[in-house]
């Protein structure tokens, strides 16, 4: 009994010995947020991490495993897997996890470990005109780094913001790293911004309007109502048809 506990012990201190010594290092983050006309986004996040040999094992092990949850992911690679746009007054809902295969490369192997979710109440809107909606992004769902001048981009980051197709940017700061403005025309037609790292945030502004044609504006009106409705809106059309064909028998006749 002894002998079988000493054992034991053995090996979950040789278990938590390879723990300690397990390597993951983060080489680089890819945010993109695509921003949705009702106010929400589609965010989609690349962390492209070094992971030594004595930790391949683990990595693939875990990878393989069907019940890890992303806290646990998060104590295998560390705190900087964790999602960058949080907004507090709304909901994420929709994740996604998805760790990939180890790659091979000339200096030991890597894995690309990417998350997806949407996120609700990304932008707020205000109607300023027939078919022409202003939307203002919410700088506080940002959860990157902190500095003493608020959040920043750390090293080897990137955020990118996708606008809906049509968008006019009207006022956006900082300047974006891509496209400069030089090229970009005032950004005028351009729907994908791009900064890198150590580019503070705390004081991020983006405005943009988007206008829509009339017939967006009828086919987005019965999209809402059918989304209301249902199946209950070819009901009402059956309906409409039936009397409309009753009417115009009794009309003939």
């Amino acid at each position: 009994m002894k002998i079988s506990f000493m054992i034991a012990f053995a090996l979950l201190l040789i278990f938590v010995i390879a723990e300690a010594h397990a390597s993951y290092a983060v080489l680089s983050l890819n945010t993109t947020v695509n921003l949705n006309t009702n106010t929400s986004a589609y965010v989609t996040e690349v962390l492209k991490v070094a992971v030594s040999n004595i930790s391949t094992s683990q990595y693939t092990t875990s990878r393989l495993a069907l019940n890890l949850t992303l806290s646990n992911w998060q104590n295998i690679i560390g705190p900087e897997l964790t999602q960058h746009i949080i907004n507090p007054n709304g909901a994420l809902y929709n994740f996604k996890f998805l760790p990939g295969p180890l790659i091979s490369t000339n200096n030991g192997k890597v894995a690309y470990l990417q998350m997806n979710y949407y996120v609700s109440n990304i932008t707020k809107l205000n109607i300023t005109g027939p078919r022409r909606y202003q939307y203002t992004f919410n700088n506080k769902v940002f959860n990157f780094e902190s500095a003493k001048s608020g959040v920043v981009l750390g090293p080897n980051t990137t955020l990118t913001i996708m606008l809906p197709k049509g968008s006019q940017i009207i006022s956006v700061y900082p300047l974006p790293d891509s496209p400069a403005l030089g090229f970009a025309q005032n950004y005028r037609n351009v729907t994908k911004l791009s900064w890198y790292e150590n580019e503070p945030l705390s004081t991020f502004n983006l405005v943009f309007v988007v206008n829509e044609s009339l017939q967006d504006e009828v086919i987005n009106f019965f999209l809402s109502v059918y989304n209301f409705l249902g199946i209950y809106v070819y009901l009402i059309i059956i309906l409409i048809i039936i009397l409309f064909i009753i009417y115009i028998y009794f009309k003939i006749k």
